[in-house]
């Protein structure tokens, strides 16, 4: 059995957690709660989910690599120079001569809660071809997480599925995190088809309350809601609830962990440290998901991450380091 740090929490793993998709531009208010409209100024963030979640493995001191399309430009150079600095390899990285890096900006409402608008027309990370894809590096991967704003257009929809194949084909977990974002759909009906799509594929899947409501067209976030999107390959199926916690399922048992207090400013990120934390956790040591006292501990460890990334702005200055985590687990 790995050992464990502080807290009874397991290492970190050594194994490669590759992570696929979109990396971009957050462009954040400097003042909170207004609107995009009536902000003085923008700090721009780096940001994109899949992106995210491999800093934040990084971070915590696992291996992490990223796979995806950045414009020849200004940003992508930066966001390219970004994952470097923060130990993420770089190898799954292709950059497009003729379209831009995507932007969004993002608006913190007064509760901390975001509203975005996309500049992608077609951004890079659209433009992913199946045959740009560093297929050894995927095939190297213990862990496999994408998201499903991939999944909207072609090109990068067919990369998507085919890295999806060949990450399975080695032996990799399989880790989905839909990260709906609806503004980047043609329609809410289109959206949950193609997030639904690759459902099956997945051996651990995360959603949020406001995705769970949203892919079971109910209101109720309860057990029987969740499961009603359980199938028989998952090994486990997160349900985040923001200040609340989470629950967790799997085949044998089913519980919540409750979350960490803390003043939130911004909850940009939230959701992706706290992926990153359950991967860096699982990676070398899949039999967690079978344990439910270990699963717990890991879950505790990925709220705590979560919480710390939500008490500064912006997604990536904001990734918690493992001493920091250890820290409010021992407060």
């Amino acid at each position: 059995m790995a050992s464990s740090v502080s807290n009874g929490v397991p290492e970190t793993g050594s194994g490669l957690i590759v992570s696929f998709g979109e990396m971009l531009i957050d462009f954040v208010p400097t003042e909170s709660g207004v609107s995009l409209a009536e902000a003085p100024g923008f700090l721009k963030a780096p940001g994109g989910a899949p992106a995210n979640v491999a800093i934040a493995v990084s971070r915590l001191g696992g291996k992490a690599s990223f796979v995806g399309k950045l414009g020849e430009d200004d940003f992508g150079r930066m966001l390219a120079g970004i994952l470097d600095q923060n130990g993420v390899d770089g190898r799954g990285i292709n950059f497009d001569q003729g379209a831009r890096t995507a932007l969004a900006f993002v608006t913190l409402r007064a509760d901390g809660e975001r509203e975005f608008m996309f500049y992608r027309n077609p951004s890079a990370d659209m433009l992913l071809r199946p045959d740009e894809l560093n297929v050894e590096l995927i095939r190297s991967a213990k862990v496999f997480h994408y998201g499903s704003i991939s999944l909207i257009v072609e090109p990068c929809r067919s990369a998507h599925l085919k890295a999806m194949q060949v990450a399975r084909d080695a032996g990799a977990l399989l880790s989905y995190d839909p990260n709906l974002r609806l503004p980047l759909w043609p329609s809410p009906e289109e959206a949950r088809e193609q997030i639904m799509s690759i459902w099956d594929k997945a051996d651990v899947i995360k959603v949020s309350d406001v995705e769970l409501e949203f892919l079971t067209s109910s209101d109720k976030i309860d057990d029987a809601s969740a499961l009603s999107l359980w199938h028989p390959n998952l090994k486990l199926l997160l349900v985040t609830l923001g200040d609340m916690g989470c629950r967790y399922y799997t085949k044998n048992f089913h519980g919540a962990v409750e979350a960490f207090h803390v003043t939130a400013v911004d909850t940009t990120g939230a959701g992706d440290s706290f992926v990153g934390a359950l991967l860096c956790k699982i990676v070398d040591d899949q039999s967690i998901l079978e344990d439910e006292q270990r699963l717990r501990r890991v879950l505790k460890f990925a709220n705590a991450c979560g919480a710390i990334t939500t008490t500064k702005k912006g997604a990536i200055p904001a990734l918690p380091t493992e001493p920091e985590v250890i820290t409010l687990l021992e407060a």
